[in-house]
């Protein structure tokens, strides 16, 4: 496995206009990188969750680039402290998502990168929508302990090779990507790692999950020709 360092790779922060709003990202290109993830949270997290950052930084040692993003505005966020709603409005979530993708392929620095999407509990759904609406770009989806069944609807149109991690006593959710799983009608892998819980806090959990999920982008993303070492 290549690694890289962090003079390795661009970092910078971005702002990506999508659904009439401006939102905040952190965008990172490993040098020669062959894909990119693009990050979709819920239930109240934000690119600064310290999970999706461990995530995104076992990405950047395959040499796939990460873009995270917040799906709400900062107003939006005060918002939701006190309502709780919007991190469950799956319908804004994924036309954030959505947003960002084409974003990406707008972009001089990410254009030419097959996009993947990681998604996290609610923005699992968002993730997999997108990957429904832009089956043209969206070429691999992994969701951590996500919740897939929300997106239950557009699933037999998801066209991308998608990936389902669960923790083994995350019980209800194991239930409920078992159900989606079933609807989906590519190819596709439900992954349950034992011990874990729903926020894989337990030693080894989220190593396992990177692993999981570097393994499935490298797979899916590197062009037909090309092959990630």
């Amino acid at each position: 496995m290549n690694t890289t360092s962090r003079a390795e790779r661009r970092e910078h922060s971005v702002l990506v206009s999508t659904d009439s709003i401006t939102l905040e990202g952190n965008l990172v290109i490993p040098e020669g990188s062959r894909g990119i993830v693009l990050f979709a949270h819920g239930s109240g997290s934000s690119r600064f969750s310290p999970r999706n950052q461990f995530v995104a930084r076992g990405l950047h040692e395959g040499r796939i680039a990460t873009l995270l993003i917040d799906l709400l505005t900062a107003e939006e966020e005060r918002i939701d402290l006190r309502t709780r709603q919007l991190r469950f409005d799956i319908d804004l979530l994924a036309r954030r998502v959505v947003g960002a993708t084409d974003w990406l392929t707008r972009q001089p620095e990410t254009r030419d990168l097959r996009i993947g999407t990681f998604g996290s509990s609610t923005g699992a759904a968002a993730a997999l929508i997108a990957a429904a609406e832009r089956p043209e770009a969206v070429a691999a989806v992994v969701s951590r302990g996500g919740r897939p069944d929300l997106a239950m609807s557009v699933l037999d149109a998801v066209r991308a090779p998608t990936l389902l991690i669960v923790g083994g006593d995350d019980v209800p959710v194991i239930e409920m990507n078992r159900e989606a799983l079933a609807k989906l009608r590519v190819e596709k892998k439900l992954e349950i790692i034992p011990g874990a819980t729903h926020l894989f806090e337990e030693p080894g959990a989220l190593e396992e999950v990177v692993r999981l999920a570097r393994n499935w982008f490298q797979k899916h993303l590197a062009p037909a020709e090309d092959s990630f070492s």
